[in-house]
Order: C-alpha cells, then structure tokens, then sequence
C-alpha cells in the first residue's frame, strides 16, 4: 500500500468522466481499476489517496496511467477569467485527469461507444473481456480479466460480438481486430505518430469517425490537443461559443477543458 497527497486528483470524478470503462466504485471511498493486465484499489479520503500497490509499480505504471507529474493547475490558472462557463466547468471537474490508457483498449472502447452510454459501454466491455481476455488473480485471490489481444478477435465472425451485446458494432471491432492482428496497421506505429498523422491513420479503421478517433488520441495516445465532440459537447458550443470554441488561445491543452465542459454538461445536465 502506499499513500500519496494529491492536488487536482478526484477518483470519482475521473470514473465519471467517460474516458475510462474498467473502473467501478467498490465502496464509499475505493474504486478498483483495470488496466493492461494489472489491478488497482485505490482509496480516497480528501486528498490523501492508498494505492494497493507497490512503490515500483506506482512509480513505472500507475503514475504515467494518471498523469501525476502534471500540475492541472496550470491548464486551469490559464482559462479567460470572462469565460465564467469554462471557469465554473473547471471548478467542477478539477479532479479529472487525462487518463493515458491502452491504445487498442481505446480503439475497442470508443468503437462500442457510438450511439451508446457509459453504462452499457462498461457491460459490453466486461463481456468481451471475461469471454475472450486472459484469465487473472488479484491481490485479494479475486478473479479478473485482461483485455482481449486483436489476435483473440480477430478470427471470430463478424457478428460474434453481438453475444457480448455490442449490436452493429461487432463488426467494427472485428475488422478492426484483424488489420492489427494481419499487420495492416500498427499499433506501435500509431502510438509514434503525431496527433494529425495518428487521427488520419485512426481515421481509416472501419467504424472509426472523426469523434472516435480524437477519444482515442486524447484517451489513449495522450495528445491533449484533440478535442472530442460529441452530443454534450456540441450542446455546450451551441450555447456558451457561437463563434467556435477559442482553441487558439488554449493550444496544447485543448481537450483538458474538453473534459471539463464533458463532465460539467453531465452533471448539470
């Protein structure tokens, strides 16, 4: 266990932000998260957080995943002090991170998120991690399950995922399963690319449209720039930018406020 005091860090907040679907409250103040292959409680009581891990793995894994070596301050401190909406916005989500996931975990995920919501999203996930993703044991003697490699899908019929519930999106992810696995596309690759060069390669797997591909730079490859549009948040554009959200003036750090305005449409909302 190892304890950390953390500023502009909210364990809730950051499960609730719709970046990140393995990650499930399991009491008051302890959420368990799922990455990769490895498991995690974490506990929060104000700002003191309890990693059920050890030192060395916080320190090569957990801590990049949650992006501690950033101060989210400084994204903050730099919002126009006359945009009271994204001030109010920030105020509300400051615990929120900018999760750096998986990325063919990312690819997955956000291709079941079309025309979905998060709860379901979750289900979907878990059903196809439990049916086709190695078999684990956490700390506690509990089973869980990794995520499914492209290679355990990418053999499967097209319409073999609808068992896990993801309806039209079986496809997507099948296909999408078998270009990585057949070494048509490269998640390697990808993940060195720029966030212009990875959103045009994104943008060429089947099912892969413009919202999902910046989810997946943002969420996955960490390119904070990318700026997602979805429902909420082209209701808040209509509403509180008329003329187009001010990207230039918050080059860089784009889609931190994205998650700000995500979280604050979902909660206000």
């Amino acid at each position: 266990m190892i304890e950390k005091n953390l500023k502009n860090f909210n364990i809730a907040q950051i499960c609730n932000s719709g970046q990140c679907f393995r990650m499930t409250q399991i009491s008051e103040n302890t959420y368990s998260i799922i990455a990769n292959d490895k498991y995690l409680e974490l506990t929060q009581v104000e700002n003191v957080c309890t990693f059920s891990c050890n030192e060395e793995e916080l320190e090569n894994f957990w801590k990049q995943y949650f992006d501690l070596d950033t101060d989210y301050m400084v994204y903050i401190n730099q919002i126009n002090p006359k945009d009271t909406y994204l001030i109010s916005a920030a105020e509300l989500g400051a615990g929120i991170r900018i999760l750096q996931q998986d990325l063919w975990e990312m690819i997955v995920s956000f291709l079941i998120s079309q025309q979905n919501n998060i709860v379901r999203i979750r289900r979907c996930i878990q059903n196809i991690c439990e049916k086709y993703g190695e078999r684990k044991v956490n700390f506690k003697g509990e089973i869980y399950y990794a995520f499914p490699k492209p290679e355990a899908l990418a053999g499967l019929d097209e319409d073999a995922l609808k068992e896990c519930n993801l309806g039209y999106r079986s496809k997507y992810v099948v296909r999408t399963a078998g270009c990585f696995a057949n070494g048509q596309t490269s998640l390697q690759q990808i993940s060195q690319m720029n966030y212009p060069e990875a959103r045009e390669e994104l943008l060429k797997l089947f099912g892969v449209g413009e919202k999902v591909a910046d989810c997946i730079c943002l969420f996955a490859l960490h390119h904070l720039q990318a700026f997602p549009i979805d429902t909420h948040i082209k209701q808040a554009l209509e509403k509180h930018y008329k003329k187009g959200f001010p990207k230039r003036r918050y080059r860089g750090f784009e889609g931190v406020l994205q998650q700000y305005i995500f979280y604050y449409e979902l909660v206000k909302g």
